[in-house]
């Protein structure tokens, strides 16, 4: 720890991992801790870390396959390990990745890893073993020991809980439409990712999408892959950090994106999952505030529709409901991540069972 603070290292994988960190970065920065971003390149994540004005510097390009992966995980291995063992912080914080935990048993500075995808088992098996603390949900269905603390929460309430979050009504603008249209977003993922492998998601995209238009519903479309030639007009054209403002003024969501879809769900907005993938997080939103609605393998396009337009007729007071239980049973996620950081570098590392006392006593909170 330095005079002036906490010397923090902040690593970025993915888009949403710039979400969950900001509002924690800023934090940081403005009680005087010294704070260094490190990301890696994938899909929209450098153009967030732009939007929002967070410094950083970028350690590893992109892949688009597994062989490319390996290489361009051990190129950014490597270079967290060299810029740790010059900047020697106090601790290191990621959302499921590996590289930092490596990083913290070489050098003498403490790991929190933050976690809620319980099927992402390659960095899991890869990180957890060298994590000093690993932060889970209350969901999740996995026991991973001593090392774990549970909190009541979900990771989009670090950026989505209503201290936080603004919707900007100008989004409505961007894409031509009043608050009083119906509207509905659909989300496509490319199913590329690691653990997306041999995983599958919507089916009879055109078939739904014609049905909800003749219903009177307007559907916007957020794909990472090439849409059929007549859908491609329905297509989203929004500033990167506009589509979660456009998730709360939606009156629908339907995806194969889980972060996507918890999201829509925080922010009270209707959510139809669709995907092979699960997690203890989508569960709790489906099965203890009815604010999702999932499917494994993909109904037929009516179906769906038929679910769709059900949804729909519901009055919204019920979602808005079901929202505010949601935000009075779980904690603001960045006042969480200030904390865990604070009581874990309180402990030198040279010190497991006090570290053990401190993940106790949070697990009392």
């Amino acid at each position: 720890m330095t005079s002036d603070g906490l010397s923090v290292v902040v690593t970025i994988q993915h888009p949403s991992n710039v979400h969950f960190f900001r509002n924690a970065i800023t934090e940081f920065r403005s009680r005087g801790d010294d704070v260094h971003v490190f990301a890696r390149e994938k899909d929209i994540a450098c153009e967030l870390l732009d939007e929002y004005g967070i410094e950083y510097q970028l350690l590893a390009g992109g892949s688009s396959n597994l062989y490319e992966l390996a290489k361009v995980q051990t190129k950014y291995e490597y270079e967290i390990l060299k810029r740790v063992r010059s900047l020697q912080p106090d601790v290191l914080l990621a959302v499921s990745e590996p590289a930092i935990t490596h990083a913290s048993t070489c050098f003498d500075c403490q790991s929190v890893l933050f976690t809620d995808t319980e099927h992402a088992t390659i960095q899991n098996y890869l990180a957890y073993p060298f994590a000093d603390v690993i932060c889970t949900p209350e969901s999740y269905w996995d026991d991973l020991g001593n090392k774990q603390v549970s909190y009541p929460g979900f990771h989009q309430l670090a950026y989505l809980h209503p201290d936080r979050f603004s919707p900007n009504p100008r989004v409505l603008d961007h894409v031509d439409a009043d608050e009083d249209d119906k509207l509905a977003v659909l989300r496509l993922v490319s199913w590329d990712a690691a653990h997306d492998i041999g995983q599958q998601g919507i089916g009879g995209v055109e078939t739904l999408v014609e049905g909800l238009e003749r219903s009177g519903v307007r559907v916007l479309i957020t794909s990472e892959t090439e849409l059929p030639a007549s859908l491609e007009d329905r297509r989203v054209d929004l500033p990167v950090h506009q589509i979660l403002d456009l998730l709360y003024y939606a009156d629908l969501f339907i995806g194969e994106s889980g972060s996507m879809a918890i999201e829509s769900a925080v922010l009270g907005t209707p959510t139809i999952y669709v995907s092979s993938l699960s997690a203890g997080v989508l569960e709790k939103l489906e099965s203890w505030y009815g604010l999702l609605f999932s499917h494994a393998q993909s109904p037929p396009p009516q179906q769906l529709l038929e679910e769709a337009t059900t949804i729909l007729e519901t009055d919204s007071s019920v979602w808005e409901s079901r929202r505010q239980r949601l935000l009075e049973e779980n904690v603001d996620m960045t006042e969480f991540i200030l904390e865990i950081v604070d009581r874990t570098v309180a402990v030198p590392k040279s010190r497991p069972g006090a570290l053990q006392k401190t993940i106790d006593r949070v697990r009392q909170r």
